[in-house]
């Protein structure tokens, strides 16, 4: 029989055995290969996707405040010929927004930003705080990476396609007379045939609130630039926006441009749904909003809406302000968990300090999520670590982890999940970080590092998951599966 400090010993040893065993176990979850690589050929095939849409027009989301859903295909043809191409055109134009963000950010903390002003009042105007909303479409056939709303505007109110941008103040949109105008998919705005348009003189709070203004015959003038060479110039003017059936707001200032160019093809303009006194949410004094964005390479639509609940599903974070940048929606990320597992990343990283730099802003108009060189390196190290059994391959335009996933329909793969303030956590759904850049079976990890101290968590990984923006209570919140 063995001693009693024999057994005690060897229980010890199963102990930290057993210990080491689950330190180590690595959580995974399944990506449907298939699924994906068929997307981006449907994608690239407009009878596919037209047949699609049609199925998904007459299945519109169940609810009394919700426009018409819209397919993506049915507001503009993909221009592509083969999907490598368009995912090098999708990362080029999101490393010019990324830069443009950034330079925003430097430009605030630089002490030159007017962001301080407070949110325009408009005391004549009384709104009952009801659920407004409008459909969200993916807008990646029209050359770029952001989602489109579907907005009334003027009265009569007319139908536009408009970006909308959760890193942006201004809202604009394209007007008659151009002196130079892009194309896109609505007809163009005509403020001669909206009982509703007005002009606001130089002295308005609303001009005041610009950045960039000027004044010709006590007319406001705007300018908006963006980093990709894109700009907007024109008329500061208010009108009517309208929710489809569930509701409108007068006076609602925004930029009627006569000169616009740049990459926004197909929209009418772009809804701004920053911090800052001029964005939507703002001049409508919503206490809240929430978008779900379809998966970019779907031909489904979801939608924007305002002053609507939390789903009680949500994952919750605090919702952070940068005293120097009112526009960007900070988030409370603490940390990223690989395979179940919490990364060694200093808490620091993801912090805003008293300067105005540092933190993570969470962006509808960036694609992929954008980590500090020290954080992505962890998150990368940590993913081949735990991917040693998938077959890599080289990288991909800004990807430098990329898989070879052509002869398998699917694969499991490591976990990826957010943590957040509160000790809450948000598990990424596999196609939020492994995604196609080909249609014969190559996958990279779709994160990026960079060299600001700026984190920015991207639409790929927002595709499918409701998310909210609770402005009276100060929280954000994510729902997945909730479009």
């Amino acid at each position: 029989m063995a001693s009693p400090l024999f057994s005690l010993i060897f229980l010890l040893f199963l102990s930290h055995l057993s210990h080491s065993l689950s330190t180590t176990t690595t959580t995974t979850t399944t990506l449907d290969v298939a699924s994906s690589v068929q997307k981006t050929l449907d994608l690239l095939n407009p009878t596919s996707l037209q047949d699609q849409s049609e199925k998904t027009q007459s299945q519109p989301k169940s609810s009394s405040l919700s426009f018409t859903i819209h397919p993506r295909a049915s507001i503009h043809r993909n221009q592509h010929h083969d999907y490598q191409t368009l995912t090098l055109d999708r990362l080029a134009r999101d490393s010019l927004r990324v830069t443009s963000l950034v330079t925003n950010l430097n430009f605030a903390i630089s002490g030159t930003n007017k962001s301080e002003m407070k949110p325009v009042v408009d005391t004549n105007s009384i709104f009952k705080t009801e659920d407004l909303s409008t459909p969200v479409t993916s807008g990646i056939s029209q050359g770029s990476g952001e989602y489109f709303a579907r907005v009334g505007l003027g009265t009569p109110a007319q139908s536009y396609y408009m970006v909308i941008d959760t890193g942006s103040d201004i809202n604009w949109l394209q007007c008659q007379p151009c002196s130079d105008c892009y194309q896109q998919t609505d007809p163009i705005y005509n403020p001669t045939a909206s009982t509703s348009y007005n002009v606001l003189p130089c002295g308005s709070q609303q001009c005041e609130s610009l950045e960039v203004t000027a004044c010709r015959s006590d007319v406001c003038l705007y300018q908006v630039s963006y980093g990709d060479g894109s700009f907007t110039v024109g008329d500061l003017v208010t009108e009517t926006v309208s929710f489809g059936s569930s509701g409108s707001f007068p006076s609602v200032a925004m930029g009627c441009g006569h000169d616009n160019e740049g990459l926004f093809a197909g929209a009418a303009g772009l809804l701004a749904l920053g911090g800052g006194p001029l964005s939507l949410p703002s001049q409508i004094k919503a206490t809240s909003f929430s978008y779900c964005l379809v998966n970019r390479d779907s031909d489904k639509a979801s939608s924007l809406e305002f002053n609507s609940a939390a789903p009680a599903n949500s994952v919750t974070a605090p919702l952070l302000r940068n005293p120097r940048m009112k526009t960007y929606l900070y988030v409370g990320l603490t940390g990223i968990s690989v395979g179940g597992r919490p990364l060694s990343i200093p808490p620091s990283i993801f912090a805003v300090d008293d300067s105005g730099r540092g933190g993570a802003i969470v962006d509808s108009g960036t694609a992929v999520t954008r980590l500090q060189s020290q954080a992505y390196n962890s998150l990368r190290d940590a993913f081949t670590e735990q991917a040693r059994n998938l077959k890599p391959t080289d990288g991909f335009s800004l990807f430098d982890t990329c898989y070879d996933f052509s002869s398998l329909t699917r694969v499991a793969v490591p976990t990826v999940a957010f943590n957040f303030a509160g000790g809450k956590t948000l598990a990424l759904k596999p196609e939020n970080y492994l995604i196609p850049v080909d249609s014969r079976g190559k996958f990279c990890l779709a994160f990026a590092p960079t060299d600001s101290s700026l984190s920015i968590i991207g639409n790929v990984q927002q595709q499918g998951t409701r998310v909210g923006y609770d402005l009276s209570k100060s929280v954000v919140s994510f729902s997945p599966n909730n479009c």
